[in-house]
């Protein structure tokens, strides 16, 4: 299990919750990217594949057939002592609806652009159904195993096409013949390589090779400015020293993704274990928690709760499953107070509790 899990998540504050959704167009891998999460976090032991359909958010067997995610899951993981719940939504067009009372519990998202096909149609659908709740975002570029893709290029059509901020923070490095040998972390200028013989468990870093040395300083330069431009004491920093400390950065990139709606953008290759580890992070570092977005207010009498244990209880149900076992299971996003084990509550839709 990777040293950076831990399985008890009982007395995690509320500052180190992450609620996210991932989100991409169908066949950008973010099942395949899910898995791989839950597998270093430690939730599962096992990575499920899609095409042998084993994947552990894929439930249904029309799912597991089919390859694809048609109904939201829910699960938890840790991950450097933050809590993070994801909900793995629908790719495909045809389940927009079920995307849509996904999007509607959600503080933050991970949203997954295939390096090959880029920004496809219905990634610009979930983009705008994730704008009209304001959830902040990861972009992260899967497929670079592929010889045929472009990080670069995708970078690009994100800003282009969905008419944002992209700040990124890595870039490929390849081989002669253009397979991914790994990911180079702009703000530390090093190579990140990940160990085929376990599972991408383990990586190291390395110096950045000098035959793409101009390209990074190029890509970093515009990362240090996009981060400058938004934040006046980063641009005080970078005009006076011409760089930014990791201290400064960090920080500052979270406060522009969170308030401003800057994307961060990393890439990698899920299939083949390479870049989720630097994707947790920046899960944990920019994505907000529940203390960071605006306090729930009710639709009639306008009275607005804190994300806090000392509130009175209040929560939306997004999703009803049936269990085989377990029978009846309601999905909950609690947004103040707390609910305990045989504890009841008050339905609003019913009039009931």
């Amino acid at each position: 299990m990777p040293s950076d899990a831990i399985l008890d998540g009982g007395s995690v504050p509320i500052e180190l919750v992450r609620n996210i959704g991932i989100m991409a167009h169908i066949d950008a891998g973010k099942t395949t990217t899910t898995e791989r999460i839950l597998y270093y976090t430690g939730r599962t032991h096992k990575m499920g594949e899609v095409h042998e359909g084993d994947t552990e958010m894929d439930w249904m067997d029309q799912e597991r057939e089919r390859g694809i995610t048609i109904t939201s899951a829910a699960t938890t993981c840790f991950w450097r002592e933050h809590r993070i719940d994801i909900i793995d939504t629908p790719g495909h067009v045809d389940f927009t609806a079920e995307v849509e009372r996904a999007l509607r519990v959600l503080d933050g998202g991970i949203v997954i652009f295939s390096g090959v096909e880029m920004v496809e149609s219905q990634s610009e659908t979930v983009w705008r159904q994730a704008d009209r709740y304001h959830i902040p975002r990861i972009a992260f570029v899967n497929k670079l195993d592929r010889v045929e893709s472009s990080y670069v290029k995708t970078l690009d059509m994100i800003e282009e096409r969905l008419g944002v901020v992209a700040v990124p923070l890595q870039l490929p490095y390849r081989d002669e013949e253009r397979r991914l040998q790994g990911m180079i972390d702009l703000l530390s200028r090093q190579l990140i390589v990940w160990d085929e013989e376990s599972k991408g468990e383990r990586f190291d870093y390395r110096p950045v090779p000098e035959g793409i040395a101009d390209d990074v300083e190029a890509y970093r330069e515009r990362m240090l400015e996009r981060i400058a431009e938004a934040d006046d004491l980063v641009m005080e920093e970078y005009l006076t020293s011409g760089d930014v400390c990791a201290e400064s950065f960090h920080p500052a990139l979270r406060r522009a993704c969170i308030d401003k709606g800057y994307v961060p953008v990393l890439g990698g290759s899920a299939f083949h274990n390479q870049g989720v580890q630097p994707l947790l992070d920046a899960v944990v570092r920019y994505l907000p928690s529940p203390v960071d977005v605006p306090p729930v207010q009710d639709v009639e009498s306008g009275e607005r709760r804190e994300a806090s244990v000392d509130e009175p209880f209040s929560a939306l149900a997004f999703k009803v499953i049936n269990d085989q076992y377990a029978g009846r299971l309601v999905f909950i996003r609690v947004y103040s107070g707390q609910v305990k084990a045989g504890g009841h509550a008050y339905n609003r839709s019913t009039g009931k509790g």
